[in-house]
């Protein structure tokens, strides 16, 4: 038997989970308002912004970018930011993030946070508060297993989920994942916390949600992103 060199009352380290679909299919929903010429340079986009500001939080680790599109692989390595790809077999989502957790558990992670790519108002001192309301619930839980879920504001979705450990519950996003992750919290007897914030409850799923940008915040997005498109396509 191998003794876990992981120290089951302490939060840190932390390693994000960022799962990315591909590039082409990436925000069909976005369809009726965006042609695929400007989805693709607003995934590119808002992906370079979240990968900047995890390279921002102190928090952070390391950063495990899982997707099956070979594509993403130059954009991460364009954020100045150190990023783990792991290549994805399939497109399920929930498998890319099993993935990602598996391997931020194999370099001795004590907690992993699963971050989607579509947060437009991402920022530090928005993770900051999910990481005071873990500590929180890390003594509250007495260094035991806890889960930490961020809804989302326009529907049933989970916008981050922080596991302590990194096997504490299965991910299972989706259609109505935020009950999905409670209820496997309470079948498998872990703590849970809920940190509801706007910033990490606004994302970029359908076009009311386009309107809901200020349209500054969505011309630089998508200025970060078109550089960006010219270089997976050379």
């Amino acid at each position: 038997m191998t003794d876990d060199p992981r120290d089951p009352t302490a939060l840190e380290p932390i390693h994000v989970v960022l799962p990315i679909r591909t590039l082409s299919g990436g925000k069909a929903r976005l369809g009726e308002a965006l042609d695929a010429e400007e989805r693709e340079e607003l995934v590119l986009g808002l992906l370079l912004n979240t990968l900047r500001v995890l390279g921002a939080w102190s928090a952070c680790r390391r950063i495990h970018l899982v997707s099956p599109d070979p594509l993403l692989d130059v954009t991460a390595h364009r954020a100045g930011v150190e990023v783990t790809v792991h290549r994805q077999a399939g497109e399920g989502l929930n498998a890319g993030i099993r993935l990602g957790v598996s391997a931020a558990r194999v370099q001795d992670a004590a907690s992993v946070l699963v971050l989607p790519g579509d947060l437009p108002l991402l920022t530090v001192e928005a993770l900051d508060e999910v990481l005071l309301a873990a500590d929180a619930s890390l003594v509250a839980a007495a260094g035991g297993p806890f889960v930490a879920v961020t809804p989302s504001d326009a529907g049933g979705g989970t916008n981050a989920l922080l596991l302590h450990p990194p096997e504490a519950i299965a991910p299972s996003f989706g259609p109505d994942s935020f009950e999905a992750h409670l209820r496997a919290a309470e079948t498998a007897e872990v703590a849970v916390q809920v940190v509801s914030d706007p910033v990490l409850g606004f994302d970029l799923d359908t076009p009311d949600d386009l309107e809901r940008l200020d349209p500054a915040r969505l011309r630089e997005l998508t200025r970060l992103g078109r550089g960006a498109v010219d270089s997976v396509r050379v």
